[in-house]
């Protein structure tokens, strides 16, 4: 089930096809603060105001194609981001706030959490599988007529 906030756990072979990689400083920060504009202080997430906004690339895979597309990018609060990358929040030892703020958003229990987690997993263990992934980049079109 598609929840208002949702783990993405990135592809081992795609954690380095980020923007901020990608593009220069100058047009990620371009990016990154219009999409902050565009949120008017609050989290394109869960609504909190907060003068702390993170820039969130947002990517569909198409297994069979074996193509990362990008799809937009939002500003969101540190919470919300930490859920999206849960991983890596549990790597920092963050877990504990990162799931209180899952069930919060989203209005579930704690079992439910655990289910949507196991089932993150599961996605990325199958997209693991494929060899090689394929950038689209067609989203920043979008800021190049700007």
């Amino acid at each position: 089930m598609k929840r208002k906030l949702n783990f993405e756990m990135i592809p081992d072979g795609c954690w380095y096809s980020n923007l901020r990689t990608i593009l220069t400083k100058t047009q990620w920060d371009y990016i990154r603060l219009k999409r902050k504009q565009d949120a008017n202080g609050k989290c394109m997430i869960c609504g909190r105001k907060t003068n702390r906004l993170e820039g969130h690339e947002v990517w569909s895979y198409d297994e069979e194609k074996g193509i990362q597309k990008l799809e937009d990018v939002i500003s969101v609060c540190h919470d919300c981001h930490s859920v999206i990358h849960i991983g890596r929040t549990a790597l920092m030892g963050d877990i504990e706030r990162a799931e209180k703020h899952y069930l919060k958003v989203n209005g579930v229990t704690t079992s439910e959490y655990h289910e949507d987690l196991k089932k993150a997993n599961e996605i990325h263990q199958r997209r693991n599988k494929v060899s090689e992934w394929k950038l689209d980049l067609s989203y920043l079109k979008k800021f190049a007529e700007e």
